[in-house]
């Protein structure tokens, strides 16, 4: 803090210690790893790959087998489901990559949660079934909540960059 404020707004020295301590560092601080803090070490690099993956895979099948997509979303009551199936495939595409790679990581993030959030309660309606099937689609509606989760976090990292 300066003197001249320091004069006209008194703060103890342990107020300002306080504060910095729960500052965030700059992004161009060095973190633990010896990378640059904003492109966020090994570890971050990890997490994109396997998440980027993962979805980029998923959209994948939706242009390899489109045939038994478009039928399962049909039989969900998916309207266009003919063109659903491959834009939402493509949703997953660029937001896999664009996670992995960490280009456009907003957007990219915000695909993949818009894909969760408007897929995961019309493709796996658990509530809807009984015995096993309902046990099926329960856990497909589980991890789907992960996977939202996990692009809520990306896009909350990228929003701060």
């Amino acid at each position: 803090m300066s003197d001249v404020l320091r004069t006209v707004l008194p703060v103890s020295e342990s107020t300002e210690s306080e504060r910095a301590d729960r500052e965030e560092p700059a992004a161009e601080t060095d973190d633990e790893s010896g990378a640059k803090a904003g492109s966020g070490g090994p570890l971050f690099l990890l997490a994109r790959l396997l998440f980027g993956g993962v979805l980029a895979f998923m959209g994948l099948n939706h242009f390899l087998n489109p045939e038994s997509m478009i039928g399962y979303a049909e039989s969900k009551g998916v309207p266009n489901a003919s063109l659903a199936v491959p834009f939402s495939g493509g949703m997953l595409v660029f937001g896999g990559l664009g996670i992995a790679l960490w280009r456009l990581p907003t957007l990219a993030a915000g695909a993949v949660a818009t894909f969760f959030v408007g897929v995961t309660p019309k493709m796996h309606d658990f509530w809807n079934y009984e015995g096993e099937e309902k046990q099926d689609q329960q856990i497909q509606f589980m991890k789907n909540l992960g996977l939202l989760g996990g692009a809520l976090a990306f896009l909350v990292r990228a929003g701060r960059e």
